[in-house]
């Protein structure tokens, strides 16, 4: 399709909201997501940044195998999206920032650059560096010096993990601190055409650019929170525009759902869209859902700003567009999450299908007939987990320990050798194999004066900016984040005989729910429509009401938090996925389905609540 120039849309469209506007466009959640998404946001409407997120805390461990096996310690899917893109982008001006250069930042910035030749492109390509504490020599390859002159390793043999208070039980393979903002901006005015980051925050890749156009300063808090809400809204691609919507039945062509883009304005506040004529939907529904997505507290810090979840306004202007505003934001704390992955051992996993009656004596035989044949007491872990499924179940069975070969054949041929020996209608899903290696994700704080970003373009280092002074926090002027005051339950009148007029009925038929993995932790995030609606839910779904309606998370210590503005609750589950993602042997190894699970249980709703 044919597009204006950039000159001629910056005079037309670069003010919106009464002021200007900086249109900052996804096409990537993950490693691994569409391929042809970049080329559907450049190609698909006027945009003036485009970012992508290629980082998860279990890519890193990733790339760091690629690495070891000699492959690029960066995303190469980047640079297949980059070839489509790139030619289009320098004739239009169109900035490119993305955090796929993993564990080698330099190495995909030069990559960029032989691409840019091949293709006879004049591009300008900058990385940032400093987010590897451990990448050769004491300070590491971005400058980060550790406290007391000790060596990182030894920093971060002493740290406690962030989650649990324990010390690192092993030595780390990686360790990226979580950049923000102000290098990627920093390069951007520095000329660059491309910049390419190591482990920035999601956020950032929104926030970087909002610094660049807009000049924030270090206590800006409220727009640079901002733009943190607006980049955690439109990082994970489309989950903003109605992917893995919880109403599902409401999203027009999810199969062609379109990438978010946000209008993001000089204040910080932003509106989330799509290109037009892309599938998806974009509604009040579909940016809560992804607001609670990865949370904890409503207080949500980053290197940046402190962003106040529990001051979100949320606006439909029209269809497919959702106004952000009101947010308030604090300092950043004086410490960087640094995420560190360590070999934890090996796993290996079988899986059996049971059929018919008697599940779980059946259950019970299979078991018996492996662990006959090979130790349960020989593995440093066990896991078993029993799924029905209607007539069928699915009995996996994952063996964990340091001994590759151990956890390897040596269990895998044992459960096959109870083919004809075990429980009737025996048959697996997966053939016997080798154990795989697996990563433990272990989060630690260090000080964030220790770790100093440095921003590369063309090759040539920038000169270090001068570190601003530590601004002074400001007194809060909302209600207290904390999550503990309880809200004026709904009254429901009582019947001719006394009763409630409730009825039983599936949770999800008024609350949409969205979870994800934080480490070794779940995030369960719901929601409703009115406020009616919500004075209900938060009386009745507390805690302990959440250990009863999912098993799975009983015993467990679960935090829970109120945000009324977006008629949310947000629980966070401690502990249900152990080490996290790499190292969890349950078969929702990230806590994807966990609020579709609580959604299918049937409670007592009240019923002038179910519209």
């Amino acid at each position: 399709m044919s597009l204006p120039s950039r000159e001629a849309r910056s005079r037309k469209d670069d003010t919106a909201e009464g002021g200007p506007m900086l249109r900052i466009a996804n096409c990537s959640g993950f490693y691994g997501d569409r391929l042809s998404a970049a080329r559907e946001m450049v190609e698909g409407g006027p945009i003036d940044v485009l970012t992508g997120d290629w980082l998860a805390e279990l890519t890193m461990f990733i790339l760091a195998g690629n690495r070891l096996k000699g492959r690029p310690g960066y995303a190469p899917t980047f640079l297949k999206q980059l070839e489509q893109v790139l030619g289009t982008c320098v004739d239009r001006g169109i900035k490119i920032v993305s955090n796929a250069g993993g564990l080698d930042p330099g190495g995909c910035a030069a990559a960029v650059s032989e691409l840019a030749g091949r293709l006879g492109l004049a591009v300008r390509v900058a990385h940032v560096t400093g987010d590897d504490l451990l990448g050769g020599g004491p300070g590491g390859p971005g400058g980060s010096v550790p406290p007391g002159g000790r060596s990182w390793r030894d920093v971060l043999g002493e740290a406690v993990n962030a989650d649990t208070g324990e010390r690192l039980p092993a030595d780390p393979l990686t360790a990226n601190a979580y950049l923000g903002g102000r290098p990627i901006a920093a390069a951007l005015s520095a000329g660059a055409d491309v910049v390419v980051t190591g482990r920035v925050t999601d956020a950032a890749l929104v926030t970087g650019p909002g610094i660049w156009r807009y000049g924030w300063r270090p206590d800006d808090y409220d727009a640079l929170a901002g733009s943190v809400v607006a980049g955690h809204v439109i990082e994970c691609g489309c989950q903003a525009t109605g992917g893995n919507y919880a109403f599902f039945g409401e999203v027009p062509d999810p199969a062609n759902c379109g990438f978010p883009l946000v209008e993001l304005a000089a204040d910080g506040s932003g509106v989330i869209t799509k290109h037009p004529g892309t599938g998806g939907l974009v509604s009040v529904g579909t940016v809560t859902a992804q607001l609670l997505y990865e949370i904890a507290s409503p207080r949500y810090p980053g290197p940046d700003a402190v962003a106040r979840f529990d001051t979100i306004r949320l606006e439909q202007q029209g269809p497919d567009r959702v106004r952000i505003s009101g947010v308030r934001g604090e300092a950043p704390p004086d410490t960087l999450k640094v995420a560190v992955n360590y070999l934890g051992g090996y796993r290996n996993t079988m899986t059996l299908v049971l059929t018919g009656l008697d599940i779980e004596a059946k259950a019970r035989l299979a078991q018996d007939a492996v662990w006959a044949r090979v130790p349960k007491e020989s593995f440093e872990q066990v896991h078993t987990e029993l799924t029905p499924l209607g007539d069928t179940a699915l009995l996996r069975i994952t063996v964990m320990d340091p001994d590759r070969a151990k956890a390897g054949r040596l269990f895998s041929s044992a459960v096959v050798e109870t083919g004809l020996a075990s429980y009737p209608g025996f048959y697996g899903l997966t053939p016997p194999g080798d154990a795989s290696p697996y990563g433990v994700y272990w989060p630690v704080l260090v000080p964030a004066a220790s770790v100093r970003p440095r921003v590369h373009l063309d090759g040539h280092e920038l000169p270090a900016p001068q570190p601003a002074p530590a601004p002074a926090p400001r007194p809060s002027t909302t209600a207290s984040s904390s999550g503990t005051a309880a809200p004026s339950a709904h009254s429901v009148p009582a019947s001719a005989d006394g009763e409630p007029p409730v009825v039983r009925a599936p949770l999800g038929t008024i609350v949409g729910a969205r979870s994800g993995d934080k480490g070794g932790n779940a995030n369960l995030g719901v929601w409703v429509r009115t406020a009616e609606q919500f004075a209900w839910l938060a009386g009745y779904l507390t805690a302990e009401r959440i250990r009863e309606l999912l098993p799975a998370t009983a015993g467990l210590e679960i935090g829970r938090f109120e945000l009324p503005n977006l008629l949310a609750l947000n629980f966070v589950v401690h502990g249900l996925l152990g080490r996290g993602v790499a190292a969890s042997p349950r078969l929702d190894a990230q806590a994807k389905a966990l609020g579709e699970e609580l959604r299918a249980r049937t409670v007592p709703i009240p019923r002038d609540l179910r519209g």
